[in-house]
């Protein structure tokens, strides 16, 4: 059997993530596109996959959630660079983005605020026993990620850094 694994061409696991995929506000002057994702070995009995970018290093009290994408195909294996582009024509058929803290359906950069320690990013896919999420378009991250949980049986993730 296959290990569910995330991997990233673009951003080295354990690693730091590149400048590019830094928001574009909040002082920060990145790119804000979202990074080539990759994954293999979805158990069986997925019926549909969501991915999450979260940092819990946020001073915020409850992290940041850069990215959420819902109701993605089981047969999915990448999302493709900027994917997360707010109406992105390049998500699998039926997927959806759901509202980043930053209060867009998008990818939201990395931005944490100068000179914190490097904030920790948690890249992460999850495989779900539902074959679409029960929320709302207008849902927020944190219901969002509570079904999620609620209805995952395997994830499969990676930590990178970044620091400015």
């Amino acid at each position: 059997m296959t290990d569910f694994v995330l991997s990233s061409p673009d951003i080295p696991a354990g690693g730091t993530i590149p400048q590019e995929f830094e928001f574009n506000s909040f002082g920060c002057t990145g790119r804000n596109e979202s990074p080539v994702l990759r994954w293999q070995g979805a158990p069986a009995g997925t019926q549909s996959l969501a991915l999450t970018v979260y940092d819990p290093d946020a001073p915020s009290g409850s992290g940041w959630w850069h990215w959420m994408v819902v109701d993605l195909p089981p047969t999915a294996t990448e999302l493709q660079a900027n994917a997360g582009a707010a109406g992105s024509a390049t998500l699998p058929t039926g997927a959806r983005q759901i509202r980043n803290d930053y209060g867009s359906f998008a990818w939201g950069g990395v931005c944490p605020p100068p000179g914190d320690k490097p904030h920790r990013y948690v890249f992460t896919v999850h495989a779900l026993s539902v074959p679409k999420l029960d929320v709302p378009d207008d849902a927020t991250a944190a219901l969002a990620g509570f079904m999620i949980n609620a209805n995952a049986i395997a994830t499969a993730s990676f930590t990178a850094h970044y620091g400015r």
